[in-house]
């Protein structure tokens, strides 16, 4: 598979000395020896220095297992390793990160105009008469929206005894009315207190809660057969109905970065860079806050660089002099958000 095939090279050019490859390609493995390690390719050992200084900077863990190393300095995927709890983790070259989150950064227009068509069908789906597979991912899909608790992960559950949207258990949540109290372990072990109150999900989760069984986000089959929810199946959800390759990844970036604009509307104007930078790390952390992710990843992977930047150069407040109206689809920081990336694509373009 060329690079062609997954990137736009007119935006992405450097991606063009990538080269895509296979972790069932033949690689460089470890060996250790002593307190250090020694490296071979065809059973003949590594003496390179160009290689061996390559591996080096990769710093891959000492403890990981099935260290496999691509033979290439410029393949996509540059060594894999099972870590401590036997997962399989990856090293990606950094070209391939830098564009991958720059892409999906990218489409975060695309994803704002799909939202309306998204909601719309969620909207028609939380009125269905029975517990089906669509209305219960409507509901995943609604509280996701409204407290971005992630969407869960099966393997995590069982490795980790961590969980998200689709793994909760009956135990996980309190029900009070139209209030909702979510108490649970999430990723890297942060336990999450979430409160919530909407009349309409609460009834929905306390239907949901009385499914026989732990989980509790089950739904019935047309034969009346209960089945467990899973990320999949709320991917494909998103996917089918904004028509694109959508998935709860980019409904966290849309809400990190609605956060992010929010936190900046609501602050005090800030007249230098000191200021601005200042401000900057306090609304990051409040994103993080709102995720349940660190400052740093919120910066890296979720916020829109362009909120951040614009922001920063003191422009930001020349997009938000009038603030569009809320409609029953979209709120007004989304369509002002949507609005000031539309503006500074178009810009780029010019």
């Amino acid at each position: 598979m060329s690079m062609a095939e997954i990137f736009n090279l007119d935006a992405f050019p450097e991606m063009a000395d990538l080269v895509y490859v296979s972790v069932s390609d033949p690689g460089i493995s470890r060996v250790r020896k002593g307190e250090d390690f020694e490296y071979y390719y065809n059973n003949q050992k590594l003496v390179s220095k160009k290689q061996l200084k390559r591996i080096k900077e990769l710093v891959i863990p000492p403890a990981w297992e099935n260290v496999w190393i691509c033979k290439d300095a410029n393949g996509h995927i540059q060594c894999t390793g099972l870590d401590l709890r036997g997962r399989k983790q990856y090293r990606y070259h950094a070209l391939w990160q830098k564009s991958r989150n720059e892409s999906k950064f990218a489409r975060l227009i695309d994803y704002g105009n799909a939202l309306k068509k998204l909601r719309k069908q969620i909207s028609r789906d939380l009125r269905k008469k029975t517990l089906c597979e669509e209305k219960v991912i409507a509901v995943v899909l609604s509280l996701m929206d409204e407290t971005h608790i992630r969407v869960g992960n099966n393997h995590y559950e069982k490795t980790n005894n961590s969980y998200g949207l689709t793994t909760l258990k009956d135990k996980h949540v309190e029900i009070s009315g139209e209030k909702m109290l979510f108490s649970f372990v999430g990723k890297k072990g942060i336990h999450h207190t979430i409160s919530l109150r909407n009349k309409r999900l609460a009834r929905i989760v306390k239907q949901c809660r009385d499914i026989p069984g732990k989980a509790l986000f089950q739904y019935y089959d047309q034969d009346g057969n209960r089945h467990t929810l899973d990320s999949g199946k709320v991917n494909a959800y998103i996917r089918k109905y904004t028509e694109d390759s959508f998935t709860t990844k980019d409904l966290r970036t849309w809400s990190a970065s609605v956060c992010a604009l929010q936190g900046f509307l609501n602050s005090d104007p800030a007249d230098n860079e000191t200021a601005r930078k200042k401000k900057t790390v306090e609304v990051l952390d409040l994103v993080s806050e709102q995720l349940g992710n660190t400052r740093t990843v919120c910066k890296k992977y979720y916020v829109h660089p362009q909120i951040l930047a614009l922001y920063e150069s003191n422009q930001l407040k020349k997009h938000i002099k009038t603030i569009p109206a809320s409609d029953n689809w979209l709120g007004s920081e989304e369509k002002l958000l949507l609005r000031v990336l539309k503006k500074n694509a178009t810009l780029k373009e010019t």
